[in-house]
């Protein structure tokens, strides 16, 4: 810094000022400045601004994978938040066997220069009723359900399934048959929850529930199964990849998609991926709420008191296409 100064003829302030994004320096000086910092090389010291000012800009964000749809665009969504604001990323996969625990999780990132952490809990694990968050150090859970010592966030879950259910019963519908996500899963759980206790509520017939793994393989699977069930007139899958499983696996059944069966998805995952989609889906919006799990854990790095106990939700929006037929004529 003191080389820079030097070259370009101002005080080791002012070039603190510029490296620091600061408006308090006249335009002239700051262009004379970044020249001086690009002839030497100059690049600001982190870990030395960390030290002085108490933070590090950096958030940790801890994840099963990151090659599913949901999980890429939470990711997306919390860096662009991130970016906005001039905090960086820092990103680690949860670990296998005894070590997949939040707290095994939350201490690993802890050894990275980060100032709070957002775990993205997409599986069931073993201590999630009883962690506690290290006092000094945030954690955001993007989970299903409430926790005692963090906010949560995530999208209606349970809620879409309901939405989803009275939707197919409002076009006529006796039933709703039900290919889930995987047993591991919160999220699918919950989609199931909901669409069992819609159907229960209504007074249906609640059929046998097909579980599924996500993948469309599993949902063609299904389809070419529930093709031959004379009363399976509407299909609630819980991801498009496997809804657009079972659609093939309808169609090779020899069934039309809708005249003979309706089927709605979850995600909106396909859009842009697969030519003239007509697959009818409930739309999870996966940026926001990685955009919505970045701004609470930087308000409780700030300072700013976020609740336990509490999940906020992000709602979701059904987007109709071509793949569900009215019947109640």
């Amino acid at each position: 810094m003191q080389d820079v100064a030097r070259e370009a003829g101002v005080s080791p302030q002012t070039v603190s000022r510029v490296a620091n994004g600061s408006d308090a320096v006249r335009p002239e000086t700051r262009i004379r400045v970044e020249a001086a910092m690009e002839k030497l090389g100059y690049r600001p010291n982190y870990a030395a601004r960390a030290l002085k000012h108490g933070e590090f800009r950096n958030i940790g964000v801890v994840l099963f994978n990151m090659t599913t749809f949901g999980n890429a665009r939470i990711l997306n969504g919390i860096t662009a938040a991130a970016r906005d604001v001039d905090y960086s990323v820092t990103i680690q996969t949860m670990r296998s066997g005894a070590e997949r625990t939040l707290k095994a999780a939350v201490e690993r990132m802890k050894q990275q220069p980060v100032d709070g952490v957002i775990v993205v809990l997409e599986e069931r694990i073993t201590d999630f009723a009883e962690y506690k968050p290290p006092r000094d150090l945030p954690v955001v859970l993007v989970t299903e359900g409430a926790a005692d010592h963090c906010p949560t966030i995530d999208g209606d879950q349970y809620g879409c399934s309901t939405a989803i259910v009275d939707y197919l019963m409002s076009k006529g519908h006796h039933t709703v048959y039900h290919i889930s996500g995987p047993v591991s899963s919160r999220a699918a759980e919950s989609r199931a929850k909901g669409w069992r206790e819609a159907l229960e509520q209504l007074g249906a017939e609640v059929p046998p529930i097909t579980i599924g793994d996500w993948c469309a393989d599993s949902g063609y699977q299904a389809g070419i199964a529930l093709a031959h069930d004379p009363n399976c007139t509407a299909i609630y899958a819980a991801n498009d990849q496997m809804a657009y499983g079972a659609m093939l696996g309808l169609q090779a059944a020899g069934k039309r998609v809708p005249q003979d069966v309706s089927i709605v998805g979850v995600d909106d995952s396909l859009v842009d991926m697969v030519p003239r989609l007509n697959l009818t889906t409930m739309r999870m919006k996966f940026d926001e709420i990685g955009a919505a799990a970045f701004s609470m854990v930087r308000q409780q790095c700030e300072g700013e008191y976020v609740p336990s106990g509490v999940k906020t939700v992000i709602p979701t929006e059904l987007v109709e296409r071509g793949s569900v037929r009215d019947i109640s004529a």
